[in-house]
């Protein structure tokens, strides 16, 4: 058990909302990623940031759903989340300029 911090009313540990006045007892950003194939369309990616003032409660959590049901999931605490996120950054392939097509498309006619 533990206190609300909006009311200081007696909320359960597995509750998610204060019964007394409804208020969130976990703040939580979510984010949902389809999957890349077509015949795993049914299948998606659950990205949920887990806020809180207190560092040792602050985690990202991976959940794969097929369908409407989770069949696999992860927390990492937000080092390893932030190490995650630089990998993808330093390895996402770099945007195309415009000239750069231009000139391709231009070379590419000459016989």
């Amino acid at each position: 058990m533990h206190s609300c911090t909006r009311c200081g009313g007696s909320v359960g540990d597995a509750f998610r909302f204060c019964p007394w006045c409804a208020a969130p007892q976990r703040l939580k950003r979510v984010e949902f990623f389809r999957s890349a194939h077509f015949e795993e369309a049914h299948k998606s990616l659950r990205v949920s940031r887990y806020l809180h003032d207190d560092p040792e409660e602050r985690h990202v959590r991976f959940s794969v759903w097929d369908e409407a049901r989770v069949t696999a999931a992860v927390s990492l605490e937000d080092d390893e989340a932030a190490r995650l996120g630089q990998f993808l950054l330093d390895t996402a392939p770099q945007p195309r300029s415009p000239l750069r097509d231009l000139l391709d498309r231009v070379t590419a006619l000459r016989f």
